[in-house]
């Protein structure tokens, strides 16, 4: 594996029953680089994004984490990795300090507090420090999270989601702070979402998943003129509704 990549997927695939959910799909996520992994509801994300966090086992494939193969070295991998969503909210009871500091230790994070003080500033939560999270308005919870899945400086950061019920002006600027973070540290990042104006703006490289395979792989700015549409919005919909129509092209 090229030592640029921070995640390899190799012929990843995952049934339940009859159904075949992931049908065995490949791809990297390069240091530096935000992917997006798109596609209709039951396209198999979310199954793709439980066996790289390592909740779900694979029926086949590999996994590879910062070269870490995530079957024979499962803790060194995930210890790699770190994840985030606006449907996995942290404990309402606990303040975010509070949150932050578990996790933080859960994670073995060194030098925890001077972490946190820093997590804080640059998600601008200094002033909810001491609040519980459960009181917290929507925008205030992401970067709460978004500081939680920072705080072991994570090669892999996997975000499903992560603007969805935001506000325009909080989903910008949620997105331009993961856009830094990218260029800033080392790792990659892989992104789901179903708004395509934000994967356009953030994306590097997009996956397109339909029935569990990807049928489309790209740059988001050029890819819906390569098959005839006219936007990305357009092009989602085409491989929801006819993704036979895409086959081959």
């Amino acid at each position: 594996m090229p030592a640029h990549n921070t995640l390899s997927v190799q012929n990843l695939a995952k049934s339940y029953g009859n159904l075949r959910a992931v049908a065995g799909i490949s791809f990297d996520v390069r240091r530096n680089e935000i992917v997006g992994l798109l596609g209709p509801n039951g396209a198999g994300k979310t199954t793709a994004i439980n066996m790289i966090l390592g909740i779900l086992e694979p029926d086949e494939g590999a996994i590879r984490i910062e070269g870490l193969d995530l079957n024979s070295r499962r803790s060194q991998a995930i210890a790699q990795t770190n994840f985030a969503a606006v449907y996995a909210p942290l404990p309402g009871n606990l303040t975010v300090f509070q949150n932050l500091r578990i996790f933080g230790m859960l994670y073995g994070v060194t030098d925890l507090s001077a972490r946190i003080e820093d997590l804080l500033t640059q998600f601008d939560l200094k002033t909810f420090r001491d609040k519980k999270c459960g009181v917290l308005s929507s925008g205030e919870q992401t970067r709460v999270g978004l500081a939680k899945a920072m705080l072991n400086r994570p090669q892999l950061l996997l975000l499903d989601e992560p603007t969805t019920s935001l506000d325009p002006a909080t989903a910008r600027d949620i997105r331009v702070k993961i856009r830094e973070l990218a260029t800033r540290e080392t790792g990659g990042v892989l992104w789901t979402s179903h708004n395509m104006y934000e994967v356009e703006e953030v994306c590097d490289r997009v996956l397109f998943l339909s029935h569990g395979r990807i049928l489309l792989e790209g740059d988001p700015k050029t890819l819906p003129a390569e098959h005839g549409k006219k936007t990305l919005e357009e092009l989602f919909i085409t491989v929801a509704r006819e993704p036979l129509t895409l086959e081959g092209r």
